[in-house]
C-alpha cells in the first residue's frame, strides 16, 4: 500500500501531468469567470476583484503550477492556492447540496459544479508537498481570505444562490469559520514541513 502511494505521489509531480492540470485549471478559471458575468455586470467596481471567489482560486492555482515548471515556488500564490482552493471548493460542494435540500434538484449542472468543487478542494491537498510559503505568505494569504467574507456578507457580494438568500446570515457564519480552518490547515501545513526539515 505504501509503495503504490509513493508511486502516487510521484505521478503528480511528473511534468506531463503537471502540465495537464495546469490546463485544465485555466480552463476551468475561464469557464468560472464566465459564470460569474451576469454577477460581475451588476457589481460594483470596487467590488470587482473580489466576487468571482472560485475562478480566482483556481487562477492562484494555476501560478503555484506554472512556477513548479518553471522550477521556481510562487510562494504566496502556493499559499493563497491552498487556502482558497479547500476554502471555495468545500464551500461550493456544500452550497449545491443544500440547493438540493432547498429545492428538490440541482440539474447537471449543478452536479458538474459539485464534482469540480470537490476536486479543487482535493488537489489544493494533494500538492501540499510542493508547498514552499513562509508564515508571512499565510498571512498575507488569510488577509485576502477574510477581507473576501467581509466584503460577501457585510457588502452583500456573496455568490447568487437565490434559493439559499434567506440563510445569508447563516452562510456568512459557516463560510467564516471555513475559513479559519482552511488558514489552520496551511499552517499545519507549514509547521510539518519545517518539523521534518529539523528532523533531516
Amino acid at each position: 500500500m505504501r509503495t503504490i502511494l509513493l508511486q502516487f505521489l510521484y505521478l503528480l509531480q511528473n511534468r506531463t501531468v503537471l502540465t495537464m492540470l495546469f490546463i485544465i485549471n485555466f480552463l476551468g478559471t475561464i469557464y468560472g469567470y464566465i459564470w460569474y458575468a451576469p454577477q460581475l455586470s451588476r457589481t460594483e467596481p470596487q467590488f470587482l476583484l473580489f466576487v468571482p471567489d472560485s475562478p480566482t482560486a483556481s487562477l492562484f492555482f494555476c501560478f503555484a503550477i506554472l512556477g513548479w515548471l518553471l522550477g521556481k515556488n510562487f510562494k504566496l500564490m502556493e499559499a493563497l492556492a491552498l487556502i482558497t482552493l479547500m476554502k471555495y471548493g468545500i464551500w461550493a460542494v456544500v452550497m449545491n447540496i443544500l440547493t438540493l435540500a432547498e429545492t428538490g434538484s440541482i440539474g447537471i449542472l449543478g452536479w458538474m459544479l459539485v464534482v469540480s468543487h470537490f476536486m479543487m478542494a482535493v488537489e489544493g491537498i494533494l500538492y501540499m508537498a510542493n508547498y514552499r510559503f513562509t508564515l508571512v505568505h499565510i498571512a498575507i494569504a488569510s488577509v485576502w481570505t477574510l477581507h473576501n467574507d467581509v466584503i460577501d456578507y457585510v457588502y452583500g457580494q456573496m455568490p447568487t444562490y437565490s434559493s439559499l438568500y434567506k440563510y445569508a446570515d447563516h452562510i456568512g457564519y459557516f463560510t467564516f469559520w471555513l475559513s479559519i480552518a482552511c488558514i489552520s490547515i496551511a499552517y499545519y501545513s507549514f509547521k510539518k514541513r519545517n518539523n521534518l526539515n529539523i528532523v533531516q
